[in-house]
């Protein structure tokens, strides 16, 4: 068939209606205000009103939390901004430990975020990797301590499995809905492992880091797969691209969002004509067979 998948440009998480790509500012260490400024102000222009960060972005370029307080100061530089976009942001990653999810680190974690971002609430907090010495039901504790005191409006988990995230759930009342997992034409382990089937069984809204394959979608160096399993990625994309007369980055996108699982796709470009040029992906006519084709050329086979 050749009719193209439906691509709809917002979702629920939550009680948040949300663009279906977010904007992820990991590289915000270092920015100018008013460079940063500038990237959330093309991102609303455009339709991108998911802003993610966490605590940890920043450590290893400058320091602990840097993206957060640039981030932070560029809401503040902009009155109002702060009103129009849903904040997302993660704790529980703390070096060299590696992972502290322990009640009282996640609440100290969010409590640190809010003063960096300069923010009253967060939007949706997510736990930004499982840690394996804290006890579930600990972590659901916290989640749901800082819920009732105001300090999130809605929790979520990053790269857990499917297990991990229904231990997690029947351990508090308060519903997850956001699951964040690496999915990508490159890294298409969440078809696979459960994640987006999970996502469709309960609800959860899929939030895709890494859609380009960290960048690899775009320009074709590096990424997470073998080079030929890129390339051949890519020559599918590039032919797409051809015929819909878009940039691969587009293409690539739009394999992301075409899931019925309905996946947020958060970018990191650093450049404003790319922020706007991220939203072609809605123009994409992507049929089934171009679909099925991309993810043949990253198996390296046919489907059975």
């Amino acid at each position: 068939m050749t009719e193209a998948l439906p691509l709809a440009r917002t979702r629920r998480i939550g009680p948040f209606e949300v663009g279906r790509i977010g904007y992820g500012c990991w590289r915000f260490a270092g920015t100018p205000v008013a460079a940063a400024r500038e990237k959330l102000e093309t991102a609303l222009a455009a339709g991108i009103d998911l802003i993610d960060t966490a605590a940890i972005y920043g450590f290893g370029e400058t320091a602990f939390g840097e993206a957060e307080e640039r981030l932070g100061d560029a809401l503040a530089d902009a009155p109002g901004l702060r009103e129009k976009i849903v904040l997302v942001t993660k704790g529980g990653i703390v070096p060299p430990i590696p992972y502290d999810s322990r009640k009282a680190a996640l609440i100290e974690s969010v409590e640190a975020s809010l003063r960096r971002l300069r923010t009253e609430a967060i939007d949706l907090f997510l736990v930004h990797r499982p840690d394996f010495l804290a006890a579930h039901a600990e972590v659901g504790a916290a989640l749901e301590e800082m819920h009732a005191a105001g300090k999130i409006r809605a929790a979520g988990v990053s790269n857990y499995t499917v297990a991990q995230t229904r231990a997690l759930q029947p351990q508090m009342d308060l519903p997850l809905v956001a699951t964040q997992p690496e999915f990508s034409a490159l890294t298409p382990a969440p078809l696979y492992d459960g994640v987006l089937d999970l996502a469709q069984e309960t609800g959860l809204a899929p939030m895709a880091w890494s859609p380009l394959g960290g960048g690899a979608l775009a320009t074709g160096q590096g990424g997470p797969a073998p080079a030929d399993r890129r390339d051949a990625v890519l020559a599918e994309i590039d032919r797409i691209a051809g015929v819909n007369g878009c940039g691969r980055d587009a293409v690539a996108l739009a394999w992301v969002l075409a899931h019925p699982a309905a996946p947020v796709a958060l970018i990191g470009t650093q450049r404003p004509a790319r922020i706007r040029a991220a939203m072609r992906a809605f123009d994409v006519r992507l049929t089934r067979r171009d679909w099925y084709a991309v993810l043949e050329a990253r198996l390296g086979e046919a489907m059975p």
